[in-house]
């Protein structure tokens, strides 16, 4: 009985351990500001590729990578009108998510602003993350 107990454990926290870093990168698909700013305009309503670099301020390629990067993770959903791609947000409860997000932000930024383990280093990897 004993081993059928700790199997079934097992099993729990192998499940919970996926689900943990699956809502792990969840949140590092956002944990880009680049990525939040472009993420926060689509919000308003749907962009284009061309509305997303200028608003972003950054080069069309760079711009590129988050908005594929918001795509891939469901963030946001692109379709093709013509020659242009058109990016919109896919689920409502995006809207939620940061709003809440920035009240949370809001209300613990002395918390954040000196948290030693949260790197404010503008310097960026392969992938165009923030380290």
């Amino acid at each position: 009985m004993l081993a059928n107990t700790a199997t079934a454990q097992a099993g729990v926290d192998a499940v919970a351990c996926t689900h943990s870093e699956t809502t792990a990168r969840f949140f590092r698909a956002l944990s880009d500001p680049t990525r939040l700013k472009l993420l926060e305009f689509i919000l308003g309503g749907e962009r284009t590729s061309a509305e997303c670099v200028e608003h972003a301020g950054i080069s069309q390629p760079r711009v590129s990578v988050h908005l594929t990067c918001l795509v891939d993770c469901g963030y946001v959903v692109a379709h093709r009108d013509g020659r242009k791609l058109r990016y919109s947000v896919g689920d409502p409860r995006v809207a939620d998510l940061v709003m809440l997000a920035r009240a949370l932000a809001a209300d613990n930024a002395a918390f954040l602003d000196c948290c030693p383990r949260i790197p404010t280093a503008t310097a960026t990897d392969e992938h165009g993350d923030t380290r």
